[in-house]
């Protein structure tokens, strides 16, 4: 085995990036990087139907965001076709493989059969020793491994553990199709010894293939690769994931306001656990991380954990890290893009002021611009209901008497030291708990029941915006 251990994500640009695939190429990052390794990053576009472009943009994207791209450029599978044929005919030279002119109708009726009979469907071997001289002329032939009829092919996996096939029950499968065309199967192959891939990384519904493709490798004499089929991920619940679980797109939980670290925190522990550790840096997965200690059962996924992980994230963020990724973020959200459209350096600043407060009750960047919302809406700010109910006849006493007591401190003056000892005083005057003034004026200047602290919101909109937003709310 070479000394240095190659991973490769190879994914199907046949939709987006989802998140099973992002733990997936995180799995192989972590291991690449735990080893002193590498990932390398293959697009695995045979499938010219579904393929496209904007999915392997979207998948390019979705990595490069988690920050999980392969070394190098990618390898484009499509284009390695000829390389992959050129196998098949080694094996067909090597006596290894075998040229298949079963018909369809043929291979139906083998389907039927083996239905009735209530066994697997599967090729019979039937041209495996026949002479291609019996060939007929209508049919165009495929080309398929001669698989061991007898033993075991043994599937020695990291996290599976030994893994025993009986061989009478692995067919002959296509190599190359009739119309020239490689299969998955054989592409895969070629691919990852051609690109130096020691240790294949991926899911466990590939654990079947993993016995067949070990034939391939043997067939043409190459090392096999240390196979780590990791579990799937199920809802919550423990049925499949599905989009009502999370089986969303990268791009989509970008969308919802998570931080990549936080994404990328909580996928890491999704299967694979360091102590009763919650919260960790990259650099802290990369030294514990070994494929070997990967669980083999389903793991599940859960939005409240994931969302309260973001959460502690979004706190621990420094005030301008986090700025950065919130703006970042504002263009995938229709509220972020509207924000941008208005964002000068005198609102940017604002809200840069407001974050301290801000991201204490946010969990998501969604939440955190759910929260800037009152620094930049206009006025007369719509109002919840719950907000309208605090400016009763009581409500709208206090800010009455606020309004000259604010409007006496100056600009210069203006902050929320200040502003704060305006509302202790003529709490104190009227015989009010500080709540009980507090309480109206936040629903006056922000529209809502709950926001940072008064004062926060006080010095950040400032003086004029502030007793303007509170003369909206007086008679008169």
């Amino acid at each position: 085995m070479a000394d240095t251990v190659v991973t490769r994500f190879a994914p199907s640009p046949t939709g987006y990036l989802h998140i099973g695939g992002a733990r997936t190429a995180l799995f192989n990052w972590l291991y690449a990087r735990h080893t002193g390794g590498r990932m390398l990053l293959r697009i695995e576009d045979t499938d010219r139907e579904r393929s496209t472009d904007a999915a392997i943009d979207a998948i390019l994207d979705g990595l490069r965001w988690l920050g999980l791209e392969g070394e190098g450029e990618p390898l484009f599978q499509f284009a390695r076709m000829n390389r992959h044929a050129e196998v098949a005919h080694e094996l067909l030279a090597r006596g290894m493989a075998y040229r298949c002119w079963a018909s369809q109708a043929e291979l139906e009726a083998m389907r039927e059969t083996a239905m009735k009979e209530g066994r697997p469907p599967r090729y019979d071997g039937r041209w495996r020793d026949r002479d291609p001289s019996e060939a007929p002329a209508d049919v165009a032939p495929v080309i398929r491994l001669k698989m061991p009829q007898e033993g075991e092919t043994i599937v020695d996996d990291r996290v599976q553990g030994r893994v025993v096939f009986r061989n009478d029950v692995l067919d002959d499968f296509i190599l190359l199709r009739s119309d020239g065309t490689p299969t998955y199967m054989l592409a895969v192959v070629v691919d990852d010894h051609d690109m130096g891939v020691t240790h294949v990384i991926r899911g466990d519904d590939h654990l079947t293939n993993a016995a067949r493709q070990t034939q391939i490798y043997r067939a043409m004499g190459w090392e096999v690769p240390v196979w780590a089929h990791i579990p799937l991920i199920h809802g919550a619940d423990g049925a499949k994931l599905s989009k009502r679980h999370g089986a969303l797109g990268v791009d989509a939980y970008r969308a919802m306001g998570y931080l990549p670290q936080a994404l990328l925190n909580y996928l890491a522990r999704l299967g694979w656990s360091h102590g009763d550790d919650e919260m960790f840096s990259l650099d802290q997965a990369i030294a514990w991380f070994d494929i070997g200690d990967v669980n083999k059962s389903a793991a599940r996924f859960d939005f409240a954990k994931l969302e309260h992980l973001n959460g502690q994230y979004m706190r621990a963020t420094d005030d301008d890290a986090l700025w950065t990724a919130f703006t970042a973020f504002l263009p995938h959200t229709e509220e972020g893009r509207a924000l941008v459209a208005k964002l000068d350096d005198e609102l940017a600043a604002k809200i840069r002021a407001a974050l301290p407060g801000l991201k204490e009750r946010a969990k998501t960047l969604v939440e955190l611009l759910d929260g800037a919302r009152f620094i930049h809406a206009t006025r007369p700010l719509v109002m919840e209901d719950k907000a309208v109910a605090l400016l009763d006849e009581a409500g709208l006493a206090v800010l009455a008497a606020l309004h000259p007591r604010l409007s006496a401190i100056t600009e210069a003056d203006w902050s929320a030291a200040s502003t704060e000892a305006a509302v202790r005083a003529h709490a104190e005057e009227a015989g009010l708990k500080l709540g009980k003034a507090a309480q109206p004026l936040r629903a006056a200047l922000t529209g809502r029941t709950t926001s940072p602290g008064i004062f926060d919101v006080l010095a950040v909109l400032g003086r004029e915006e502030t007793l303007a937003r509170i003369a909206d709310r007086l008679p008169g």
